[in-house]
């Protein structure tokens, strides 16, 4: 079985809209404004890189990423690997080629039924919609967040808000840094 990993630039109130300064949101870029660098914080995406067998995410994400990503050289894995984009509406001939094997996938159930098969771990990016429904179904494994020191009100949130039973998680890693970034780490407990 393999498992589901959403990894994500979050703001302390749940946001993770344009975390790299995507247009159309007016806080665009707020990881990096107004926020020291800090190398260390960033270890953690270096490790889920060299961890993660595929990436799944969602058509937005998807289109924003498709075109930019096998041009940057910082990932080299991740452009290689094979990638899932769950999409009602992305067609085959809307896939870019040379970013490795796409595979879209229809329905949540499609992304259960991945989940069966023998592999590594897939990494989410990006991608709140699709985030938000696979945490409902209760297909998310891992929630891999650095946590930014900024509240940014109004976006796109990575928790749901339908009434569901509550989720416990176990915290299995973490690290506080200088420019007030927390990495938590959290497994979900079935």
């Amino acid at each position: 079985m393999r498992t589901l990993i959403t990894t994500a630039f979050v703001s302390l109130d749940g946001v993770v809209e344009a975390p790299g300064g995507e247009p159309g949101y007016r806080n665009a870029g707020w990881t990096f404004k107004d926020i020291p660098m800090d190398e260390a914080a960033y270890e953690l995406k270096g490790r889920e890189q060299e961890e993660a067998a595929a990436m799944m995410m969602g058509r937005v994400s998807y289109e924003a990423f498709a075109p930019v990503w096998p041009t940057i050289p910082d990932f080299p894995r991740y452009n290689a690997m094979p990638k899932y984009v769950v999409s009602t509406s992305l067609k085959e001939s809307d896939l870019v080629t040379g970013w490795g094997d796409i595979t879209i996938l229809r329905s949540l159930d499609d992304v259960a039924a991945l989940k069966e098969t023998d592999g590594g771990p897939i990494s989410i990016h990006g991608s709140a919609t699709l985030n938000r429904n696979l945490a409902d179904a209760g297909l998310i494994d891992q929630y891999s967040l650095l946590v930014f020191p900024v509240l940014l009100g109004a976006g796109k949130r990575l928790f749901s808000e339908s009434d569901k039973d509550k989720q416990s998680l176990k915290l299995v890693d973490q690290a506080s840094y200088s420019n007030g970034i927390q990495k938590l780490v959290y497994d979900v407990v079935r």
